[in-house]
This record gives structure tokens, C-alpha cells and sequence, in this order.
């Protein structure tokens, strides 16, 4: 049947590998929650089907279950119940260990037919999606449904794309001759084998789960490695259905469900580090914090690891022939969800001589002030606003804005709302700064969450300097930049390549700086210390297998 799934799904697949090279616009997987197109009940039945795990144990078949454990609480205000298998790790590793030889040996187009029939099936259960990844990570129904479903089916389906591409960029058997002159020529019957590196370890993130992990999810197991999934632990339900449906596909395709497993563990009880040290581990997916990225690198050389960590994202302000454009262009950036993704920027920086605009010069105050207003005006329906915000992940980052506010003078203050369906959501809006640029201990690293500074610099040029300085230092994903100077435009793309940092330029309509499309955008280049892979391009794939070459005399 594994076949069977390759054959249905061929023609998927070659587009997906023809959009990796012309970075057209393309998703097999509809990004709008509509009825038309996933069926008139779908919604209410995605809901119920969410409903229906609260308090209630999860199941996955593994080897090596020995109890249960779960601690999720929904940023929304209830605790979710879900009790979820916990697994003894030196029975379960050892058991995928044996099910990596069928799971290698079927090669690599019947594994990408898995993968994106595991797909393919992730996005008809895109509303019970949606609501798991609202109640853990807090992102707002909308945005759930969009990034923490069908957007991250195209993230996962693009790996398998590159993966299948890179496996398959060479012929599997050769016939080899070389001739000898008068001799009888040499002979040689070559064949080329797949490998995977072993078991990968998939470390999952608490407001991304599957965006940041179906990457290094299916790249992994397109090119042959089972694959440990480690959610974090107040974030889990995501990806226990992700593996729930990846157990079935792999059931049915004839192979050991647990190809796909996984480990959940508490705060107080973790086993990541203890995962991560196994030498059966051969790669490892990261996203997260800088602290616990730079453990992995240091620690793991047995592995090969991918990480994405913390990063201090910029947007340099020269001038504006739209100054209405780009203040609504950056409110909304600032504003979608709470701020708590990689790419929000956080670091503004702006003359202190102030700007040229298409309504005048303003002042660097008054450029504060404008984007200050800009979140203000855009937040004012308080509907919209809940919509907009989602809800904080985290107490720890509703914490970290009451702090920020010693760290500049206010421009906006941060907000509690009330939610309109629930009323102990932990909501926040965006906390706007003021800080002068000689005091960079102040913004030099990542706050994460809804908290910016507008910067005072000495001038245009000393705005892209601190940027490229600080991107180098710290790492960066996104910078964005305004000017109507194209001088000034071509200086910030220099400083970007010289940094390693995706820019975005001019933005002022309904593309956003932290918004990237899969097939066409890259998300983080690997070459800045905020990550050291890209989602996704060839090298996020081609070092997670090697080619093994078997060869005899021909007969």
C-alpha cells in the first residue's frame, strides 16, 4: 500500500519539488477554514473532535509505556485533562532501532508517498488542529488553523520535497565500464543505497509546535529515520495528533506504527537531555531558546542538530513615501500574536533628526508616537483585538513585560483584555518603548513577546550598522526597512547579506515582515546566531542520510 501512496500522491509531489525552484506561489492544503472546501460540519465536528480528548487519556502505541503523564493548561483559561503515555525510553529506543531496516529499505519514494499521505490527512483534521494548537500555544482560532495547520502541512510537505529530490537526484544502480584498450573492458555492476543517520530526536516548541516541527519532522523521516517526537510539555496535543495520524498512515503502509513515537515529560521531570545524549540519536530538530540550542550544539557532536534559537529582529526607518501604509503594516506586525513569534521585530531604530514622509517631516518622537497610534487605533475594537493578539503562551512571558517597562520611556503601555468566550484568557497588547541608542545593553537581546523600542540613532547609517552589528553578535530572522532612497535601500541589502538576515523592504500592504510562505520564502538562512539551518533548502535535508555503495564484477 505504500506504494499505493506514492502513486496517489506523485503528482503532488513533483509540483512540490518544481515550487522549490521557481518560488512560485503554491499549497495543496487550503488556507481559509471554509466549509466549501473542508465540508459543511467540518468545523463543528473538529471542534467536538477537540472537545472529546479534554480529560481523557491519549493513546499511542509504543513500546515501553509505563504510565501517563500531562500538565497542559490552556493560555485561554482551563485546564486541559489530557493524560498522554509515558514511555521508558531504553525499551522504546531500542524497538525503533529494529523498525529503521524496513523503514529504510522501502526507499525513498514510498516514503515520501507516507509522508504526504500523513499529510494530506493532517489537513482534513485541520479544525481539530486548529483548536489543539489554539488551547495550547494561545495563537488566536484564525491563526491556529492557518500556521498551526495548513501552514505547516506546506512547511512539512516542503521538506519532503527536497528530501525526495535529494535522494533521487542520482540513479540507484549503475552498469560501469571502463575501457582496457585491447583488453577486455572493465566491469562493474554499482548499486547505491539510502542510509539514514539513525533515529532523530524532534524537539517541539511551545507556540509553534508543528510549523517550527513538521520541518525536521518529515525531512527526517522522508529520508529514512524514525523519528522521536518530544513536545514540550504544556504545548503536547499538536503534536500527539500529528503522530496519532502518522501511527495510522504507517499501519496501514505495512510498517511498526512507533517509526513515529512519543516522549512527553513534565518541567520538573524532563528527559530531553537524556534523549539527546543516546547515541542512537543521528539528528536532532531544535527550536527555542538560545541557552538550551547551544547545550545541543556543544553536546551532541554524535548527532547532526538543527537549531533555531532566540534573535533580536530589526527595522530600520529612513523615510516613507506611505506613512500611513507603514505604520498599519507595522502595527500589525507587532500586534499578531502577542509577539510571541521569531520574526516579530522588536528593534526600531530611527534618526534622532527624525524622518522625511509623504506628509512632512516628523520628529523621532513623533515617529514613535505614530506607530504608538498605529497599535492603538489598530487594537481598538477589542473583537478584532482578541482575534488579532491570540493569548499569552506563558506566564513567564506576561512577566517579562511588566519588567520591560524599566527598560525605556513608555510610548504604550501594555493592556490586559478580556476575552468575549473566555473570560481568564491571559491576554496582552503590545508594550512600545523609547530608547536611545548608546544604551544597548537595553535592547541587544531578544525580549520575547508583545514588547518593541523605537531607537534613537545618530543617523540612517548608524541605524543599519547597530542592525548588522547586533544580528552578527546575537542573530536575526527578519529585518524589514523603509526608505524612499534607493541608496539607502541598497546599503541595507548589503548589511542583510553581510549578516545572513532575510529583509524585507518597503512593506506596507497585506504582507507582513513575520509572515513567510513555504516553497517560496525562506525562513532564517543558518548563517546568523539565531539559527543555523533554513526552512527549508537543500542542506536542511541532504545531511540527514548518506549513500552507501555496494558494487561486484559484472557477470
Amino acid at each position: 500500500m505504500s506504494q499505493d501512496f506514492y502513486a496517489k500522491h506523485q503528482a503532488t509531489l513533483d509540483k512540490a519539488i518544481e515550487v522549490t525552484r521557481t518560488r512560485e506561489f503554491w499549497s495543496p492544503y487550503p488556507e481559509m477554514p471554509s466549509g466549501k472546501v473542508y465540508g459543511e460540519d467540518a468545523a463543528e465536528q473538529g471542534e467536538a473532535a477537540f472537545k472529546a480528548r479534554l480529560n481523557q487519556p491519549f493513546k499511542v502505541e509504543m513500546p515501553g509505556i509505563v504510565g501517563e503523564v500531562g500538565e497542559e493548561v490552556s493560555p485561554y483559561g482551563f485546564d486541559l485533562g489530557i493524560r498522554y503515555p509515558k514511555v521508558d525510553p531504553d525499551t522504546l529506543v531500542p524497538a525503533m532501532t529494529e523498525s529503521l531496516k524496513a523503514w529504510r529499505d522501502a526507499g525513498p519514494e514510498q516514503r515520501a508517498g507516507v509522508c504526504a499521505e500523513i499529510l494530506e490527512r493532517l489537513n482534513k483534521r485541520s479544525f481539530e488542529m486548529a483548536h489543539a494548537v489554539m488551547h495550547t500555544t494561545g495563537q488566536a482560532f484564525m491563526m491556529a488553523f492557518q500556521a498551526g495547520g495548513t501552514h505547516a502541512q506546506d512547511r512539512g510537505l516542503e521538506a519532503v520535497a527536497y528530501a525526495l529530490e535529494a535522494q533521487t537526484r542520482t540513479v540507484g544502480e549503475a552498469h560501469w565500464v571502463k575501457p582496457q584498450g585491447k583488453r577486455d573492458p572493465l566491469e562493474m555492476d554499482k548499486r547505491f543505497r539510502v542510509v539514514p543517520r539513525g533515529l532523530a530526536l524532534m524537539i517541539g516548541v511551545s507556540t509553534f509546535p508543528t510549523w517550527n516541527g513538521y520541518p525536521g519532522l518529515f525531512a527526517s523521516l522522508a529520508t529514512g529515520n524514525p523519528v522521536i517526537v518530544k513536545p514540550h510539555p504544556h504545548t503536547v496535543l499538536p503534536l500527539a495528533i500529528t503522530v496519532e495520524v502518522c501511527q495510522e498512515v504507517l499501519r496501514e503502509a505495512g510498517f511498526d506504527p512507533w517509526v513515529v513515537s512519543m516522549v512527553v515529560d513534565t518541567r520538573e521531570a524532563p528527559v530531553t537531555k537524556e534523549l539527546a545524549l543516546r547515541e542512537e540519536v543521528g539528528v536532532i530538530d531544535f527550536t527555542g531558546s538560545s541557552e538550551f540550542g547551544e547545550w545541543l550544539e556543544r553536546n551532541c557532536h554524535h548527532a547532526q542538530v538543527y537549531t533555531e534559537k532566540a534573535g533580536v529582529n530589526a527595522v530600520v526607518i529612513d523615510s516613507t513615501d506611505n506613512l500611513k501604509g507603514m505604520v498599519q503594516n507595522l502595527a500589525f506586525s507587532l500586534s499578531l500574536y502577542s509577539g510571541q513569534m521569531c520574526t516579530t521585530p522588536q528593534d526600531i531604530f530611527v534618526p534622532r533628526d527624525g524622518i522625511e514622509t509623504d506628509q512632512g517631516h516628523l520628529s523621532f518622537d513623533e515617529v514613535a508616537e505614530a506607530i504608538a497610534d498605529g497599535v492603538r487605533k489598530f487594537l481598538s475594537d477589542n473583537d478584532r483585538a482578541t482575534a488579532v493578539l491570540g493569548a499569552i503562551q506563558a506566564p513567564v512571558t506576561a512577566d517579562r513585560i511588566d519588567e520591560a517597562v524599566k527598560l525605556g520611556e513608555v510610548v504604550l503601555a501594555s493592556e490586559r483584555r478580556e476575552h468575549p468566550q473566555f473570560e481568564n484568557a491571559r491576554i496582552r497588547t503590545p508594550l512600545v518603548l523609547k530608547v536611545d541608542a548608546a544604551d544597548e545593553d537595553k535592547y541587544s537581546r531578544e525580549l520575547f513577546g508583545p514588547i518593541s523600542m523605537v531607537i534613537a540613532t545618530d543617523s540612517t547609517a548608524d541605524s543599519i550598522e547597530r542592525a548588522r552589528r547586533l544580528a552578527k553578535a546575537k542573530g536575526a530572522i527578519t529585518w524589514g526597512v523603509y526608505s524612499a532612497d534607493e541608496s539607502v535601500l541598497d546599503q541595507m541589502e548589503e548589511a542583510a547579506l553581510d549578516a545572513n538576515v532575510a529583509l524585507s523592504i518597503n512593506l506596507t500592504s497585506g504582507v507582513y515582515v513575520n509572515q513567510t510562505a513555504a516553497f517560496s520564502d525562506y525562513h532564517a538562512t543558518g548563517g546568523n546566531p539565531a539559527a543555523n539551518a533554513c526552512l527549508c533548502d537543500a542542506a536542511f535535508v541532504a545531511n540527514r542520510f548518506r549513500v552507501v555503495e555496494m558494487r561486484r564484477h559484472a557477470a
